[in-house]
């Protein structure tokens, strides 16, 4: 999932949805720090005697983080950094059923590198609870997180929304396809770029509500239309507007300049809560402590994560109705759809023989350099 932009949803958050900062709602049952930006001083507090206990540590932290170009999640990075500088973070970025494999695989040979996985694969958190494999930690601002989208023992939790609807040319103006069924219109044949959805899942239950809405002859009638597929949302979203091709949907936008995104009114689009965890045997416990309180400190959810935040206290963003208000989309709805891999794998065998075999490098790691054990985005000290 996409970014430096700010995640593949955080393009379309960031353009659909009016810029990636929220208002603070206001919360009485905590103080604000003179000069900073809405940050309840416990939290600030918190974060602090934390950082310590990282340094002390030794000031390390690697996170695993799902996307699908290399630098998607550096913006968190960025804006972690700016709060702590001291801690040398090594940011991870690729698809996450690469990177759960990585896990699985790391936990298997007693050679874990990673502290944190915070992914897109949101079936992967459950496993690994019952398996042992998860710290049990409650971050700073646990309290206000929904319900719904965190594990009531503390192994896991949302930590953002993510969303994939439409990217359209602006040169189309008003004449761009919202709802699903205008991406048949006949002026758009050979015209549109889409991700393949057998390589993803979140694009694969994108495909899956389509057609169980309007039947797999909308899949017959969208693959006559000589749509073109590719590797990675962000690889799809930044084709719009280029060599001809001016619409998708599954995707989350890009900072080309040359499109622009829009969510359906009726037809189903995608949304889910991204997901983190601390692993039992990170190395670097302090620091995933520190980070994951970070990401969930009103402040982060209020100005670094520039979409809908985890947290109940946090405006959404502007112009935008609540994650849990869209009659078109259920947050809750990939993860169950993933959780199901019989009829997952059943219905992405399906779609592969209409679209056919998944062609392409990894478009997170297109040198083929992050291996078993990767430390860096360029694969070193952990291969």
């Amino acid at each position: 999932m996409n970014p430096i932009r700010k995640t593949l949803v955080g393009a379309l958050t960031l353009s659909v949805l009016a810029g990636g900062a929220t208002a603070a709602l206001a919360d009485s049952s905590v103080g604000s720090t003179a000069g900073t930006r809405a940050v309840p001083t416990s939290e600030q507090a918190q974060l602090q005697k934390l950082y310590k206990q990282a340094l002390a540590e030794g000031g390390t932290l690697t996170v695993y983080a799902g996307g699908d170009t290399p630098y998607q999640a550096d913006y968190l990075r960025d804006a972690f950094l700016k709060k702590f500088p001291k801690i040398k973070f090594n940011m991870v970025t690729d698809l996450s059923k690469y990177h759960d494999a990585r896990i699985d695989n790391q936990i298997a040979t007693g050679r874990v590198v990673a502290d944190v996985a915070q992914l897109q694969t949101l079936d992967d958190f459950p496993h690994w609870k019952k398996e042992g494999a998860l710290a049990k930690y409650k971050p700073v601002g646990w309290d206000r997180v929904y319900n719904q989208i965190k594990d009531k023992d503390g192994y896991y939790t949302g930590v953002m929304f993510f969303g994939f609807a439409n990217v359209t040319a602006k040169t189309l103006g008003s004449n761009a396809p919202v709802e699903a069924k205008d991406f048949l219109k006949p002026e758009f044949k050979n015209k549109l770029v889409f991700t393949y959805p057998n390589d993803d899942d979140a694009v694969l239950f994108y495909f899956k509500q389509l057609t169980d809405r309007y039947g797999l002859g909308y899949l017959k009638k969208l693959l006559a239309q000589h749509p073109k597929f590719v590797r990675g949302t962000q690889a799809a979203a930044d084709t719009v507007g280029t060599d001809g091709y001016v619409a998708n949907f599954g995707s989350a936008g890009s900072y080309s300049g040359l499109s622009t995104t829009s969510i359906p009114e009726h037809s189903p689009w995608v949304t889910w809560p991204q997901t983190a965890a601390i692993l039992k045997k990170a190395p670097h416990k302090a620091a995933a402590e520190l980070y994951l309180s970070w990401l969930l400190s009103k402040d982060a959810q209020t100005n670094s994560i520039g979409t809908w935040s985890a947290r109940t206290d946090v405006a959404v963003p502007a112009g935008r109705k609540g994650i849990f208000d869209y009659k078109n989309t259920n947050p809750l709805a990939l993860g169950k759809f993933m959780g199901n891999r019989t009829g997952l794998d059943r219905y992405k065998a399906l779609i592969t023989l209409y679209v056919g075999d998944v062609k392409g490098v990894d478009p997170s790691d297109p040198n083929g350099v992050l291996g078993l054990y990767p430390i860096n985005r360029d694969g070193t000290q952990g291969r």
